[in-house]
């Protein structure tokens, strides 16, 4: 059993528990390497989370365990005992799950040790549409002393979910500040992939899944972006995951097709997944951020921390006001929000926008609203909530 600590004589203790970490790549991790980095300040931490999360900058591999991604199914067994193992050997105040996927994981570790269960919640992990998920995995999530909820809409799902009430608190994830840019970088990118220095580019950031809803965007609202505009590119960065929740391939096929029945193939530029260096070009030299991602029944947007980091960057976002999209994005100063599925409305912003924006007062707004997000504050929530959390165990 897990036994008190006097107060002052040494720090609590953390086990985080993660699937999605370094050195896979996405929001949500960067999103758990930031809550490691936040919470390493103040707790003694250790980490279950992927095989090459232990070699990274600033994780102690002494208090780390690695399990294989692989098969969904293999990897939530060999996290489930790779927590419980770490539990009894760390002997955490509070074990974290930085996902509903870990929920059961981590509270079997918590309950082997009397700890604090919190949970990371991002709206996928509470609405999958999957009778045994929802029964083993949700029906964890209520046993939780503690959930952070990454937007007002995920709270909604969750308190709908769970009946935790005041036992859900919204934590948005941060942002980094990201220097001013220079013409060299807009240059670069765009003499990189043979684009004349008056092409507008849109551009496209995340996993291609259908949620996203890019083929639907080029299928219905980019015709009418390249009729008025015939010079646009749509540039998109992402690729299919491979460990997902819910896996869906063939989205990029789904692209294709809907630009061959439109003629717009060559409208369209994949790069792929890229590194942070390229990301950043590209959030430089672009015109505009799509994000037209869709309401679907047992999928939804938790959050959009792609919309935030273009602002961060000084790049506006247009958005269909779905899921958590609405907290990551301001109308009017830091982009757009649409109602969901107004393909026509979605088209006719990006063209006003294109034609008349003013790029440095775009600019401006966008890296102001983004201050408000910054990881500095995120850790302050982060940490005052989980000591709060000790105190009512």
């Amino acid at each position: 059993m897990h036994e008190a600590r006097p107060n002052g004589t040494s720090p609590a203790r953390i086990l985080l528990v993660t699937r999605n970490f370094p050195p896979t790549h996405g929001g949500m991790e960067r999103l758990m390497r930031h809550c490691y980095k936040e919470l390493s300040g103040e707790f003694e931490l250790a980490l279950v989370g992927p095989t090459g999360c232990a070699s990274l900058p600033g994780i102690n591999p002494a208090t780390t365990l690695e399990c294989p991604l692989r098969t969904t199914l293999w990897s939530l067994v060999r996290f489930q005992y790779a927590a419980w193992r770490m539990a009894r050997r760390f002997n955490p105040n509070i074990v974290m799950a930085g996902s509903g996927a870990m929920a059961p994981a981590c509270l079997v570790a918590a309950r082997s040790v009397n700890a604090t269960v919190v949970g990371y919640v991002h709206g996928l992990d509470l609405v999958a549409d999957n009778r045994i998920y929802q029964w083993l995995f949700v029906g964890a999530l209520r046993r939780f002393d503690l959930l952070l909820a990454n937007s007002r809409n995920t709270r909604r799902l969750a308190d709908k979910a769970t009946g935790l009430g005041d036992r859900i608190h919204v934590i948005h994830p941060g942002v980094s500040p990201v220097p001013s840019p220079t013409s060299n970088i807009t240059a670069t990118f765009r003499q990189r992939h043979g684009l004349d220095e008056r092409t507008p580019i849109l551009l496209s950031v995340g996993r291609l899944t259908p949620r996203k809803g890019l083929a639907e965007f080029v299928g219905h609202a980019l015709p009418y972006v390249v009729k008025e505009l015939p010079e646009c590119l749509l540039v998109i960065i992402g690729s299919e995951p491979d460990h997902a929740l819910q896996k869906n391939a063939g989205e990029t096929t789904r692209i294709l097709n809907a630009a061959s029945t439109h003629d717009l193939t060559k409208h369209l530029l994949f790069l792929g997944s890229v590194n942070d260096n390229t990301l950043h070009e590209a959030l430089t030299a672009s015109d505009l951020m799509v994000f037209p991602v869709l309401d679907l029944p047992g999928d939804v947007e938790g959050f959009g921390m792609v919309a935030l980091e273009a602002s961060a960057n000084g790049l506006p976002t247009v958005a269909f006001a779905a899921g958590g999209v609405p907290d990551a994005i301001e109308h009017g100063v830091s982009g757009y929000l649409i109602p969901a599925g107004d393909y026509r409305q979605f088209a006719e912003t990006i063209i006003r926008h294109l034609r008349g924006q003013d790029a440095a007062v775009w600019r401006e707004r966008c890296r102001s609203f983004a201050l408000a997000f910054s990881w500095d504050k995120f850790g302050v929530k982060l940490r005052t909530l989980c000591r709060d959390a000790l105190k009512q165990h």
